[in-house]
């Protein structure tokens, strides 16, 4: 079953007596484990996606169902609970509070949880946990200042890694990264897709780096105007690879 499913959704968004169509009847579905990179120029309605797959906003209509529940149905309360607990968001702006360590930027959404209280023990033993997943368990104390832009987006991975959730949601996650670290980073999201089995969207307007995702989909204008699968991806070292000789390296 399709963990994510969409059907001829549309979003419009009035800017004074403007309407503006950011999706027009978009239907597609995503598998679990898929790492999908969603491509297209500025505009062509990939971030409108990304929100509404996110349960940040809702479509103006069409039916979006998130492991087979109608988003539409759900209270206010369990909107939260499904962006708290199955979803995680990375931004291209890291959104790390500045006076807070990156062990404790890492706790964050443990601390908004409204249905679990976790002890403050607890919290840190999974934040550590989670650190130390991306690289970073040395740097727990550092603050913002005191990280490298990659190091900092390796946190807001790990936050958004704090309860296991099913998605990883990614806008831009580059944009504010030079090229070397942008592969690190992207190698990151191929790791955890492989070793972990996340469901990875990842909005990017780059080529190379949706050339990391399993399949590309393309955007225009609020449609879709291509979606294959990517049989080519890239390497860890930034290098086009085939899965398939992956495989038989390791029967051999």
């Amino acid at each position: 079953m399709a963990l994510i499913s969409l059907r001829g959704l549309t979003k419009t968004y009035s800017v004074g007596d403007v309407a503006i169509k950011a999706l027009r009847g978009i239907t597609l579905e995503v598998l679990p484990g898929e790492f999908v990179s969603v491509v297209g120029p500025s505009g062509s309605g990939k971030s409108t996606l990304m929100h509404i797959v996110g349960c940040l906003d809702s479509p103006t209509s069409g039916q979006y169902l998130l492991n087979g529940r109608d988003v539409s149905r759900l209270s206010d309360d369990e909107l939260s609970e499904v962006r708290n607990k199955q979803i995680g968001f990375v931004f291209q702006g890291f959104n790390l509070l500045a006076r807070t360590s990156a062990v404790e930027n890492v706790e964050l959404p443990l601390l908004y949880s409204t249905t679990d209280r976790v002890p403050a023990s607890e919290r840190r033993r999974r934040a550590l946990a989670a650190l130390a997943v991306v690289g970073l368990d040395d740097r727990a104390t550092h603050h913002p200042n005191q990280l490298s832009g990659g190091q900092q987006q390796r946190v807001a991975i790990a936050r958004a890694l704090l309860n296991s959730p099913s998605i990883l949601l990614a806008d831009e996650p580059t944009g504010n990264l030079d090229s070397r670290t942008s592969l690190e980073v992207m190698d990151l999201f191929q790791r955890l897709q492989d070793e972990r089995g996340i469901t990875i969207m990842l909005i990017t307007h780059e080529a190379q780096v949706a050339e990391y995702g399993s399949r590309i989909i393309r955007f225009k204008d609020g449609h879709i105007v291509s979606d294959r699968p990517n049989t080519a991806r890239r390497g860890v070292d930034g290098a086009a690879f085939d899965p398939a000789d992956e495989v038989e390296a390791t029967a051999g």
